[in-house]
């Protein structure tokens, strides 16, 4: 079973892969005389962790994340903070569970 933990870890892991790729941010961090290493690591995380997660929960994150650059946002007031539509009030009563924003299909954190 996925639990939300996984999804926000993964999501956690993407941003961590993405900084450490990027161009400016890799460069400034080497003008500054510090060793960049453990991205291959990094990587076999992110495969074992997606690997855990239900293949339901792993096409909505992995197509949010292609289609915006973020697959979990958070929730503030029943708003997605992905494209701002308040949602209904019965997905405010599924906090616990994973849900996924109607309009945009981003992964919802409610945390």
């Amino acid at each position: 079973m996925t639990s939300w933990i996984d999804v926000v870890g993964l999501h956690d892991l993407d941003l961590l892969l993405e900084e450490a790729r990027g161009g400016g941010a890799r460069q400034r961090t080497l003008s500054l005389g510090f060793r960049l290493g453990g991205l291959a690591a990094l990587e076999r995380s992110r495969v074992r962790l997606q690997a855990r997660l239900d293949g339901r929960w792993a096409h909505a994150y992995e197509r949010a994340q292609r289609r915006y650059g973020r697959g979990v946002v958070a929730v503030r007031d029943r708003v997605c903070q992905g494209c701002f539509i308040t949602l209904p009030t019965c997905a405010a009563a599924s906090r616990d569970s994973l849900t996924v924003c109607e309009s945009c299909g981003r992964i919802l954190s409610w945390r």
